[in-house]
Formats: structure tokens, C-alpha cells, sequence
């Protein structure tokens, strides 16, 4: 596995078609949750974009194959968000490799702590979370979907 990652964009160019693959994908596991909803953590261009926010879209051979997002919480602490390997590049190792960028690329920017959740339609998800060392905390985020919610220091 060979992945390139670069910066991108949640609404637009190869970002935003991953993030409308992904809101497609949770729509039918999730019977219709729209990840933009009023009762939804807010997880948009505000939030994932530049200035305040970061996007990364990861390449296999010039094929976007995975993206995610880092969100500010607070002072020192984030959110990783929009976390998405497309279908047919799932067990392959993208996931972990595009956790392990968001968390370089926090670090970067100044955050000491990530924090992510996940839900129980996403057992894969969870497993790759705890087995990286995220910790679970309280539901610090009011997702109504989600079942963990992890913490991990990163510096």
C-alpha cells in the first residue's frame, strides 16, 4: 500500500465527492441520518475547511481512497470527523494510515488531544479507534448516533 496524502477540501474537489460517497453510505446504514442535520454535530465547511479547520483527501496511484477532517474543540483539543475509506480500499490499512496522519497533522497545528465517536453500525471503526489507543470518555459532542466517543493524548 502506497498513500499520498495532501490537503483538500469537505466541499470540493475530490474531498467533497468523498464526503457525499460517505453521507450516501451513513444515510442507508443509518436509515436515513443526514450527517448535516440540526440534531448532528456540526462537521461542514466551517468547521473542516481552513482557517479554522483541516481536510485531508489520501491517494492510492492519483485515486482519492480515503479523507477526514480535524475540527476544533477548545483550546488544545480536536475532533477527527468525516473519516471515510472508500469501499473497495477497505482492509487494506488506509484507515489506520489516514488516523495516523490526522493525528501528525493535529500535532502540527497545535493540538495536544483528539477525540473521535463512532456508531454501532461501525464495529471497524470502533476496533481500529481503541486498538490506536483511543480511550473511552463521555459523550462530549451530543451525537445521538453514536455509542463510543474516545480521547487520546497526543503529545
Amino acid at each position: 500500500m502506497t498513500i499520498e496524502f495532501r490537503d483538500g477540501r469537505v466541499d470540493a474537489g475530490d474531498g467533497g465527492e468523498l464526503e457525499l460517497a460517505m453521507a450516501a453510505e451513513i444515510r442507508v446504514m443509518y436509515e436515513g441520518l443526514e450527517l448535516d442535520g440540526s440534531a448532528m454535530p456540526a462537521a461542514g465547511p466551517a468547521e473542516l475547511n481552513p482557517p479554522g479547520g483541516r481536510f485531508v483527501v489520501g491517494y492510492e496511484d492519483g485515486r482519492p481512497v480515503c479523507c477526514g477532517g480535524i475540527k476544533r474543540l477548545a483550546e488544545g483539543i480536536c475532533e477527527f470527523k468525516r473519516m471515510y475509506v472508500v469501499p473497495e480500499a477497505r482492509g487494506r490499512g488506509f484507515a489506520r494510515a489516514l488516523l495516523v496522519e490526522l493525528e501528525q497533522r493535529a500535532r502540527g497545528i497545535g493540538y495536544s488531544v483528539a477525540r473521535l465517536d463512532t456508531g454501532p453500525r461501525q464495529p471497524a471503526s470502533r476496533h481500529i479507534f481503541e486498538s490506536a489507543g483511543y480511550l473511552p470518555i463521555g459523550n462530549f459532542n451530543n451525537n445521538p448516533v453514536a455509542i463510543f466517543w474516545g480521547e487520546k493524548r497526543l503529545a
